[in-house]
């Protein structure tokens, strides 16, 4: 059986050149992992609801759900990244996302599709104004490489939280 390091590294975190001040990534570094961390769990309640999705729109929903589950674990890299890239520590274990996560977990046996559709478009709407919180935080920082990376999220979230509205919502009548 293997055995997992208990004392931490003697070495320094690396110190990756920034021109970004000290206290820009300190608080740079907090919000991307604050983020990271509804990132994940987004990711999980998503899978969650893929592998549960019952009904008769069973396929149409299920594939929908696994597009917007790999569309959200795309997102964790390129975050936590940034995150080294500017010289910081980002999230290290599944207990470092449950203390950081703002997004509520799911762990009811069973939930409708419709509740389910509707939870993630809340969910998703909930991350858009956080991703526009710490895209304003970050601005004033001037760091346009993570405003950047912020505003494709910010419009793919949106698009996501679009898709469940529209699929959980009946077409208006032809009058």
């Amino acid at each position: 059986m293997a055995k997992h390091p208990t004392t931490h590294s003697v070495s320094p975190p690396l110190a990756t050149p920034t021109d970004l001040g000290a206290n820009a990534t300190r608080d740079i570094a907090a919000a991307l992992n604050g983020l990271l961390a509804d990132v994940f769990a987004l990711y999980m309640k998503t899978k969650n609801f893929h592998w549960h999705m019952t009904g008769p729109h069973f396929r149409d929903y299920h594939l929908m759900l696994d597009e917007q589950s790999d569309q959200i674990f795309a997102m964790t890299d390129p975050i936590a990244e940034r995150v080294r890239k500017i010289g910081q520590l980002t999230l290290h274990s599944i207990g470092e996302v449950s203390r950081n996560q703002r997004i509520a977990d799911n762990d009811a046996p069973y939930v409708t599709p419709q509740d389910m559709l509707a939870e993630l478009r809340e969910d998703n709407g909930e991350l858009v104004k956080r991703l526009r919180e710490a895209h304003g935080m970050i601005e004033e920082h001037n760091d346009v490489a993570t405003t950047s990376l912020l505003e494709v999220y910010i419009d793919e979230t949106e698009r996501r939280a679009w898709f469940l509205y529209a699929a959980s919502h009946a077409a208006p009548h032809a009058q």
